[in-house]
């Protein structure tokens, strides 16, 4: 929501601000509901549709049946014959080749939707609250960074304005033809058969004027400039104020259609004099910064002081292998227990290094003849021994050599 106490009005011959000063209506003070926007112009934009359906023939003029059951092929229905590509390809059904679409378009289907009414004026009031803030109005894509304000209004000279010039050279003035340029930069040919129907072009949308005065010239002077839009104040439209379902729409306004707001909206104070039993939507928060309203003083003189006691629940469920002072708790023993195991294995790695040290350490020339002196017996008890399982097993083999001889000579 806005918080602008007043808004100036600016002469469309000078582009100077008047002695004339309005103040900012409620309904841009309203709460700004996406969803409820969003919701009304979904359905609301159906209501344009034309019914249509398509052929209840299409797809259906073949003469084919189904072949049934054991021929190893999908039951659809084939066209018959023989000699040809088609005879034996599948119809009627939406999977095949020159078949019906899958639920065919009906001409009875519901087209339109109907929408409640406070539920639309609300969207209205939510868009229209949008259109007066500037981040959302340039997030839309306006491009008003050379607009003096919003919202923007000009005296009711404007509505007399009948020449595109005049209109033209307003909006240059005004710093708002940026936003024209836009439209026309970025108009496109539309993909598809749209082409086709008279829907050629995609072009955005660009400022829309809003004025009071019925019969006014100010309709011919901005109908042909590309992506401008005009309307009464007293029959504005969600489509117009937030296409898409996107607010922030760049509104103009003549200052009687201003100031007419209040009436056909009313205020916080006083209902809609034109919309019989509507007020507009409170906001759930005057103030949305939740932090400063918490921390204020006539928060806090009223509240408890937070509690600082500990919280004990009635039942724990604790691992006592991994909670220790719940094993102390179930095994007192637990503790001596682990440090005695502690103490054993410091004394361990004690005496482990000072092995490993003793190994290490330089060896003295009587420790190193000892050494020698071992090893070279070491090698000849190994020599030894070594000699002694040859000669085994040499006794071995020629005892086996005698015996083959003796009985092959039995054999002879």
């Amino acid at each position: 929501m806005t918080s602008r106490p007043a808004v100036s009005v600016y002469d469309p011959a000078t582009l100077n601000t008047t002695d004339k000063r309005i103040g900012l209506p409620a309904v841009f003070t309203a709460p700004i509901r996406l969803d409820i926007v969003q919701f009304v112009h979904a359905n609301i934009n159906k209501n344009r549709r034309q019914a249509h359906g398509v052929n209840v023939k299409a797809g259906m003029k073949h003469s084919a049946e189904s072949w049934g059951t054991g021929r190893a092929v999908a039951r659809i229905p084939r066209v018959g014959g023989s000699g040809t590509h088609r005879s034996g390809q599948a119809a009627f059904g939406n999977m095949c080749r020159k078949g019906r679409m899958f639920a065919p378009l009906k001409t009875w289907r519901r087209w339109h939707r109907r929408v409640n009414i406070k539920q639309k004026r609300h969207a209205v009031a939510s868009a229209l609250a949008a259109s007066a803030i500037v981040p959302l109005v340039l997030a839309r894509g306006h491009r008003i960074s050379n607009v003096p304000q919003l919202p923007l209004v000009f005296d009711d000279k404007l509505e007399s304005y009948e020449k595109t010039r005049q209109a033209v050279d307003l909006l240059k003035r005004a710093g708002a033809y940026d936003d024209v340029k836009k439209v026309i930069e970025t108009r496109r040919i539309k993909a598809g058969k749209g082409k086709l129907r008279n829907k050629r072009y995609h072009s955005r949308k660009g400022p829309l004027f809003v004025y009071s005065n019925e019969n006014v010239k100010l309709v011919q002077a901005v109908r042909n400039i590309p992506g401008v839009e005009i309307a009464n104040v007293n029959r504005l439209n969600l489509l117009q104020l937030a296409p898409g379902g996107h607010i922030g729409r760049f509104i103009i306004w003549t200052a009687s259609a201003f100031q007419s707001l209040d009436r056909i909206f009313g205020t916080y104070r006083y209902g809609a004099q034109e919309k019989q039993d509507y007020h507009l939507n409170r906001p759930v928060l005057s103030n949305a910064d939740l932090a400063r309203v918490i921390n204020s003083n006539e928060v806090q003189t009223v509240i408890r002081p937070a509690k600082k006691t500990t919280v004990y629940h009635s039942q724990q469920r604790k691992n006592a292998l991994k909670n220790k002072a719940l094993m102390e708790k179930l095994n007192p023993a637990y503790k001596a227990q682990v440090q005695a195991q502690q103490k054993q294995e410091q004394e361990s790695r004690k005496l482990r290094q000072e092995a490993l040290k003793a190994k290490r350490s330089v060896l003295t020339a009587q420790q190193k003849k000892d050494l020698r002196a071992h090893k070279k017996l070491s090698d000849k008890w190994i020599n030894m021994f070594n000699k002694d399982i040859a000669a085994a097993n040499q006794a071995g083999i020629d005892e086996e050599q005698r015996l083959k001889e003796v009985y092959e000579i039995k054999e002879m």
